[in-house]
């Protein structure tokens, strides 16, 4: 019993602490303007046309830290605070998101191999567990393996996640540094804010592995004991 009360206080209090981290990363960051005052527009803008992305568009999205690059139209979305804003945090934001612009531009091989996981990712967050309950209701090893099998595919997909993130901060640093975007003493702040935002995709990767665990280790029992 004791276990399972560690574990389900891991699953849920490691998300909330990456949360706190972010919005208190941000909250602190977004009030310090960036010594070039440029907006997240016009950052993300700049470092598109340096990178030669003129067909990638910048536009304003509504929502609290809804940022984000859509392949499919070649836009970044910057939500309004990052969008207007010319702070650190909304500069860090808008270089990462444009980040994966420069990605998709360039064929990265693990946001390919994560927008081919999408379809696969969504059937089995959404069936998984319907799959799942039904077996261990039922007694039915077989469905609880076929929903553990959908589950997986959910999984890869967040861990792959991992590198596409980690690789677009990196690229968000370099170009900022590079273009003069930011003044060396502001680098450390903007790691901060990025840093703060790798740490949710950290947390939802470690909770999404145990959970996996845990019910292949239920299954394990469940095929001894037939």
């Amino acid at each position: 019993m004791g276990g399972y009360l560690i574990y389900f206080a891991i699953i849920i209090l490691v998300p909330l602490w990456a949360q706190m981290k972010v919005k208190g990363a941000y909250s602190k960051y977004s009030k310090i303007p960036s010594s070039t005052q440029m907006r997240g527009a016009e950052v993300a803008r700049r470092i598109l046309d340096e990178n030669g992305l003129f067909n990638v568009g910048v536009e304003e999205t509504r929502g609290h830290l809804t940022d984000h690059y859509d392949p499919r139209s070649k836009t970044v979305r910057l939500s309004a605070a990052n969008y207007q804003g010319h702070s650190v945090a909304a500069a860090a934001i808008a270089a990462h998101e444009v980040g994966h612009a420069i990605q998709d531009n360039q064929d990265y091989a693990f946001l390919r191999f994560r927008h081919a996981l999408v379809p696969v990712a969504n059937l089995g967050s959404n069936f998984s567990w319907i799959l799942i309950m039904i077996g261990f209701f039922a007694g039915l090893s077989g469905m609880v393996l076929l929903g553990i099998i959908f589950m997986a595919a959910a999984v890869v997909f967040q861990v792959i996640t991992l590198p596409v993130e980690f690789n677009a901060s990196n690229r968000a640093m370099d170009q900022v540094v590079s273009l003069g975007i930011i003044r060396n003493d502001e680098e450390r702040e903007t790691k901060k804010v990025l840093n703060a935002a790798a740490l949710t995709y950290v947390a939802a990767a470690a909770v999404a592995v145990l959970e996996l665990l845990r019910l292949i280790l239920i299954y394990t029992g469940m095929t001894r004991s037939e």
